[in-house]
């Protein structure tokens, strides 16, 4: 009897293993954080090629997680040439006095079936917002996938400065979308993250 109680409580760990890694090391190649818009009436989107991420979290404990990205503002990029060379200049990210856009996770809430909010604090431009970020979270061969999509006033952090402040020529409403795969720090240290 002690024998099989032993080897349950055994696999029962094992299970929980993905679930109960706390540090997360983001995979940069294969993650993305895009933004979306509409200009002139026409939809665009874009994606920024630098952040970092510093992630902690435990789906037992979610709610004693925190992260920090922070989203390098001058590596914004939609394909069309005069708005990128326009979007890190002082009328939109004003990227050479705040470098940085920074999500900041005070902790995480379960919603249940693998949807979770983070819920933070959002700086660009030197104004921080509250901001709650809903995704969905999965994990596979030791890595976690997170993918979510959250809205923002572009004017609520000063992003359009001058005749851009009103929603003529670009609207105000930005969509932003996260998909970030992780492996465990535990994980990447050992080189077993995939």
């Amino acid at each position: 009897m002690k024998t099989s109680l032993l080897c349950l409580a055994t696999a029962l760990q094992v299970v929980a293993l993905p679930a109960a890694a706390s540090e997360w090391a983001v995979d940069p190649a294969r993650s993305s954080i895009k933004f979306s818009g509409v200009q002139v009436g026409a939809p665009f989107t874009g994606r920024f090629e630098r952040f970092d991420a510093k992630i902690d979290f435990d789906a037992a404990k979610p709610e004693a997680g925190h992260a920090t990205v922070l989203v390098d503002l001058a590596s914004a990029r939609t394909g069309d040439v005069q708005r990128d060379e326009a979007l890190p200049q002082k009328d939109w990210f004003d990227a050479k006095a705040a470098s940085q856009a920074r999500f900041e996770a005070a902790r995480f809430v379960d919603k249940g079936r693998g949807d979770y909010e983070a819920v933070g604090t959002l700086t660009i431009r030197g104004t921080s917002r509250p901001l709650t970020l809903p995704f969905h979270l999965s994990f596979e061969q030791g890595k976690a996938h997170a993918v979510g999509r959250v809205g923002l006033i572009r004017t609520d952090f000063g992003v359009g400065q001058g005749v851009w402040a009103t929603g003529q020529w670009v609207a105000l409403d930005v969509g932003v979308a996260v998909d970030l795969i992780a492996t465990s720090a535990s994980a990447a240290a050992r080189g077993d993250g995939g």
